[in-house]
């Protein structure tokens, strides 16, 4: 997968880059897997807006991923590589030796071909084979990685991530969060070999406001340009500073005070990401 610079031939191209999208197979996805999906634009069941600066948008349609990955010890192959609106990093479609077809994160350098396997024994240590904690050597890189046995990954989901399995103590496992924060997961949770495919995701330049505009994303307006009635940060003459340290427009002080308060977790974190 490479990067593609675009000729500046209209000032929204300058400086814009975009995928070349080489390592797709296929433009149209799995039927059966594929549900709709209606846009909030921010707003909840009461249509007051709960989460700021979201609207609009390409339609989109969603791809049932298999985060679970609980087909056990039935091997499968990579049928397809396909582009999925809504989420960063490529997925595959997996066809089963029993006919199945799923869809899996793809991870980096998985092709077309490869064969696959889910199993809660042992299985060859290659990227996208699934396997429980336990049975993965320490210092394997990993990604869709479970926190609690049986709901599904949640954790090393996005493009390029990975995690780092450092060690196991008993019934935990030291994992290394793509934070670098260090916590314990039980040896029972399940997790996919391999760093996560699109690593290049990070390196796109949007090039222009309408490109956010398409991936239903409003323009993010600052709180010293508001009123004062709308945020702690507007007013005054001119262009002025907020008078205060930053704040969100409900007072919550941002720029890195720490909101954590879970402490009913604490206990699994062994090494801070700062």
């Amino acid at each position: 997968m490479g990067i593609k610079v675009f000729n500046p031939t209209t000032p929204g191209l300058r400086g814009k880059t975009g995928f070349t999208f080489e390592e797709l197979t296929t433009d149209k996805p799995y039927k059966k897997l594929v549900r709709k999906l209606t846009k909030s634009g921010g707003r909840n069941n009461e249509g007051h807006i709960t989460s700021r600066f979201r609207g609009g948008g390409h339609k989109r349609k969603y791809r049932i991923i298999d985060f679970k990955r609980n087909k056990l010890d039935v091997a499968g192959v990579i049928e397809t590589v396909e582009y999925d609106p809504n989420r960063t990093t490529r997925i595959s479609l997996v066809k089963y030796v029993d006919g199945e077809r799923r869809y899996i994160l793809t991870p980096l350098g998985v092709k077309v071909g490869d064969p696959i396997v889910s199993t809660s024994g042992e299985a060859e240590i290659s990227p996208g084979n699934a396997l429980l904690l336990k049975n993965i050597p320490i210092g394997t890189i990993i990604h869709n990685i479970e926190y609690i046995s049986g709901k599904g990954a949640q954790i090393a989901r996005t493009a390029g991530a990975s995690a780092t399995l450092m060690a196991k103590e008993g019934k935990y496992a030291l994992v290394k969060m793509p934070s670098s924060e260090v916590r314990k997961i039980s040896v029972e949770c399940r997790a996919t070999i391999g760093q996560l495919g699109n690593v290049e995701h990070g390196n796109i330049k949007i090039g222009k406001a309408g490109k956010t505009r398409w991936l239903g994303r409003r323009g993010h307006v600052r709180g010293t340009v508001m009123n004062p009635v709308d945020h702690p940060h507007g007013g005054g003459e001119g262009k002025t500073k907020g008078g205060r340290h930053p704040v969100s427009p409900w007072g919550q002080p941002t720029k890195g005070y720490k909101t954590r308060r879970n402490k009913r977790t604490d206990k699994f974190i062994v090494k801070r990401r700062k």
